[in-house]
């Protein structure tokens, strides 16, 4: 794990991380040059810097098995590049596996008892749209979270969500604009919690703007990811949640169908193998820490695995 120290170092820098088509090179560079039995991919990435970063690791990994990629990083939001991936504008994009099968459910419901990688797994199997298809998960996860400073924690007594019942009528939660409408956001909070805020702000998903709210008190909830070592380095309180309102999150891939030949599968799933959460934290950190680029940091990853 990260040293307190550089955690430190990451809670400063994180706030003034750049737009993301600012890091990392050119985002619709491609690369290798393909064969008949690898075809070209254009891989795309939502609008955070982690999702960008795993992008770029699978991205490196096929150009290396000569396969020709085009980045189409920074799309946005789920809603938007699932509607690219429909389309054909992108091919293949990193997703979280109970997001997406809560985005892919009716209302945003997953089926009952679905929690586990495996169970998340075999239903999103069963609802994938077609001409797609998911590949392996990695054992890397970054979950949703509902996270409160130690002062709001220890005023209210905050441990797990259900604790906000009682007050949260007094408080303001923030998140992405698409918090607000999505089921394992504020629709599921109210159905599985019974959770009505005092207001929501729309910020940004689990980014700079959020944390900064959260830390001047313009919000005392903040919808931040799992992996953002920003939890750690400010000593921030993930509530827990019994309720399993966010599912598994693994990294799983989502491709088109018609892409799976040659070398594609064995090496995406390679590198989702090879991921795990602390990968996650660790390497998303050096790009706030030591100022690195996207392209870069992937890099460091694949070589440090022997993916490269």
């Amino acid at each position: 794990m990260l040293s307190k120290s550089k955690l430190a170092a990451a809670a400063v820098v994180v706030a003034a991380i750049l737009p993301l088509s600012a890091c990392g090179g050119d985002p619709t560079s491609g690369g290798g040059t393909g064969d008949a039995s690898s075809p070209a991919i254009t891989i795309g990435s939502a609008n955070f810097p982690e999702n960008q970063l795993l992008a770029e690791m699978y991205a490196q990994a096929l150009e290396a098995k000569d396969v020709t990629v085009t980045r189409k990083f920074n799309i946005g939001a789920r809603e938007l590049y699932l509607k690219a991936l429909k389309e054909g504008s992108i091919n293949m994009i990193p997703e979280y596996n109970g997001a997406f099968l809560a985005a892919l459910s009716p209302k945003g419901e997953v089926p009952e008892g679905v929690t586990t990688t495996e169970q998340v797994d075999a239903a999103l199997k069963k609802v994938v749209p077609s001409g797609l298809e998911i590949l392996e998960s990695s054992p890397a996860e970054d979950k949703d979270t509902l996270t409160v400073s130690p002062e709001t924690a220890s005023k209210y007594s905050l441990k797990t969500i259900d604790d906000l019942k009682p007050v949260a009528s007094k408080l303001v939660v923030g998140a992405g604009p698409e918090f607000k409408t999505r089921y394992q956001g504020l629709v599921g909070l109210d159905k599985v919690y019974g959770l009505k805020f005092k207001s929501f702000k729309a910020l940004d998903p689990g980014g700079p703007l959020t944390k900064a709210a959260l830390k001047n008190g313009q919000i005392q909830v903040a919808n931040i990811f799992s992996t953002d070592s920003t939890i750690e380095t400010d000593n921030l309180v993930v509530l827990d949640d019994p309720k399993n309102l966010f599912l598994a999150q693994n990294v799983t891939p989502v491709i088109e169908k018609s892409k799976v030949k040659g070398d594609v599968e064995s090496t995406v799933n390679a590198v989702s193998a090879a991921l795990t959460t602390e990968d996650l934290t660790k390497y998303l950190a050096e790009v706030a820490v030591d100022k690195k680029s996207y392209d870069t940091v992937a890099k460091e990853f694949l070589d440090d695995n022997n993916l490269g």
